[in-house]
């Protein structure tokens, strides 16, 4: 059944979390947006003495007294300079030093700027993933596996690009914009009028496109995650792809996805495309208003002569490299913001990660003790997925296993048999009632404790990249090669591992791609088995071996672990039938328990199940059921 879509709600306090993951790079952020408002004040200070190298070149003559007595910084000279070649060499010294330590300036900042903003992701990438790893199972229903990795792939690398921008260009581009405005009213009040009827214009178009660009950007990474499932089932199946031949199918299911997220990518994207142009016509429009009646004025003057009212050239270059800089810092300053709107949508879908309640945790006086024996009680339990009285999946179990028990659980599909054996390990917890494990509720020990005496091997085997030897240590990190080999001869597999070339040095590949089926299965069943289990689950794991393994895994079991519960679940009643007790499951209850041959007599179901599994193996000869079977 395919999942709900997450709504993605507004997270309260969202920044702070986010802004938390900044942690050690904290100094390296500072140290960016200090640099950057350095660099910026040397290129704001180049246009004004290029100002006076330009008036300097055009006027017969100009001392400095004059040149600081105008710009109202000193009223004292320092000495008089009347050779316009000198005075233009030293500007232009103090030119090239102020743009290279700019550059220098904007070097450093930049280093540090990606040093702070790939530290931020990786730190919020890690908050990520050991939030998803300590989820529950009932967590993990409310996220698909594609879901998760988007925001941990393209969501965190959004907000990457976003951190960058706003500790280096919205430190830069405001900064720019303020001290480029004073300078530019200081050169001239009247001009700066043009920049009143500007700004307002821009601010409200970068509003406007903030609010239609944000809604559009949220559906396109929902549907990112679409791309994702899509390609990641595909990669999974592969073989059952080219095992069907629906190669083609798949490709243009692909395509069909793909190009959804091009369509919303691109709507989102073309108010971006539009705003750019609006701006730049803008830009040219307040520098053509500025050359004309700058220019004007200089006309009035006569020969660059200041006069009331009037402008000289070099002030009306400085102007126009003022004019630029302003508009150049308002076109940053929406680049940023369109950026920020779109890691918006990404810091909302982190959040609702890390705000996701863990409903399984550590109790405030759980025992860091494992269980004394193997012993489960089940006292009346009900349980449902939902946390609802009126859908429950278990009703009212009441069991009691022995420690060292081999118990069968049998039932058809839906009884809820997984469902069951999952409250052990509390990978779920109860609705009501209470599960017990060696005579102490499950939700008193601490989960790594109570999870480390519980071997569970469930029904889809998961074997992970890297040699068989690494695989199996899972269980326990710490086994030596004699125990390995001893759990491997228990599960049936020491032989066919000896049988490879490198025998448990076996690189498996993705998934354990080199083993079949039933190979799988026993490697699990070893890897479980190393940790020396009080309690072994065997969800359906041996299904993919014949009879003769299988019945020779259950011997192994016995004979080397018989002091561990076992508990099987099974669909074919030989693997449970040499068991001490059979557990019988219909419709989330327990229909029967008993021995194998108290069952066939007593319980509807199993016999059911007994004949009609007879009855299949007996068609194989003449189509008769066999003779126990008939005696039954």
């Amino acid at each position: 059944m395919k999942e709900k879509k997450l709504k993605t709600p507004r997270a309260k306090g969202g920044l702070k979390k986010i802004a938390s993951c900044v942690g050690e790079y904290k100094a390296a952020s500072v140290w960016t947006s200090v640099l950057v408002a350095i660099e910026v004040l040397f290129e704001v200070f180049i246009p004004l003495i290029m100002a006076q190298i330009i008036k300097v070149g055009m006027s017969e003559e100009l001392s400095v007294f004059e040149f600081v007595l105008k710009f109202g910084s000193l009223s004292v000279p320092v000495f008089s300079m009347t050779d316009r070649i000198s005075f233009i060499v030293v500007c232009g010294v103090m030119m090239v030093v102020m743009a290279l330590l700019s550059l220098l300036c904007g070097a450093l900042s930049a280093k540090l700027a990606a040093t702070a903003s790939t530290g931020f992701s990786s730190n919020l990438r890690k908050k990520l993933f050991y939030k998803v790893e300590n989820f529950s199972f009932k967590n993990l229903d409310r996220f698909n596996t594609a879901n998760l990795v988007t925001r941990l792939t393209t969501d965190v690398t959004n907000m990457q690009n976003s951190y960058m921008m706003i500790i280096r260009i919205l430190v830069r581009a405001p900064f720019m914009l303020i001290l480029s405005l004073v300078m530019s009213i200081t050169i001239s009040p009247k001009l700066s009028i043009i920049f009143a009827v500007v700004l307002p214009v821009l601010v409200l178009g970068l509003l406007l496109g903030t609010k239609v660009i944000f809604p559009r950007f949220e559906k396109m990474l929902n549907k990112y995650d679409d791309m994702n499932e899509a390609t990641q089932e595909n990669l999974i199946g592969i073989r059952a792809v080219k095992a069907y031949v629906r190669e083609d199918n798949e490709i243009k299911k692909f395509k069909k996805v793909s190009e959804t997220v091009q369509k919303l990518q691109f709507s989102a994207e073309k108010i971006i495309v539009i705003a750019f142009p609006f701006m730049q016509i803008l830009v040219y429009a307040c520098i053509i208003c500025i050359i004309l009646f700058g220019g004007r004025d200089i006309i009035e003057s006569g020969n660059g002569k200041l006069i009331a009212g009037g402008m000289e050239v070099g002030d009306l270059t400085a102007f126009l490299s003022y004019v630029m800089q302003i508009l150049m810092s308002l076109m940053m300053v929406a680049m940023v913001f369109m950026t920020i709107v779109m890691s918006r949508a990404s810091m909302d879908r982190i959040v609702e990660v890390l705000d996701e309640k863990i409903d399984i945790e550590d109790g405030e006086n759980a025992k860091d003790i494992v269980p004394v024996d193997g012993s489960i009680d089940f006292d009346n339990v009900d349980f449902s997925y939902k946390n609802d009285a009126s859908v429950l999946n278990l009703e009212n179990i009441d069991l009691h296993i022995k420690s060292g028990e081999t118990i069968g659980i049998i039932g058809g599909t839906g009884s809820a048999k997984t469902t069951l054996v999952q409250l052990i390990p509390r990978l779920y917890d109860v609705l009501d009632g209470s599960v017990k494990v060696g005579g102490v509720d499950v939700r008193e020990y601490k989960i790594e404790a109570l999870r480390s005496a519980i071997g569970v091997v469930l029904q889809k085997n998961v074997l992970f990249s890297g040699t068989i030897k690494q695989n199996l240590l899972w269980g326990n990190p710490n086994a030596t090669d004699e125990e390995m080999y001893h759990a491997a001869k228990a599960a049936q597999a020491h032989d066919f591992v000896m049988s490879f070339p490198n025998g448990y040095e076996t690189d498996l590949g993705q998934g354990g791609v080199n083993v079949s089926g039933g190979q799988k299965q026993r490697l699990c069943i070893a890897r479980a088995l190393l940790k020396h289990p009080k309690i072994m689950i065997l969800d359906d794991s041996t299904s993919a071996v014949d009879t003769a393994t299988d019945a020779s895994i259950r011997a192994g079991l016995k004979n080397e672990f018989g002091d561990t519960t076992v508990i099987i679940i099974a669909q074919r009643i030989a693997s449970v039938e040499d068991a001490d007790r059979i557990i019988v499951m219909h419709d989330g209850k327990i229909n029967g328990i008993g021995s194998h041959d108290e069952l066939l007599k007593t319980n509807d179901i199993y016999r059911d199940v007994y004949l009609s599994q007879q009855k299949g193996s007996a068609d194989a000869d003449d189509g008769e059921v066999s003779d126990s079977a008939k005696a039954e």
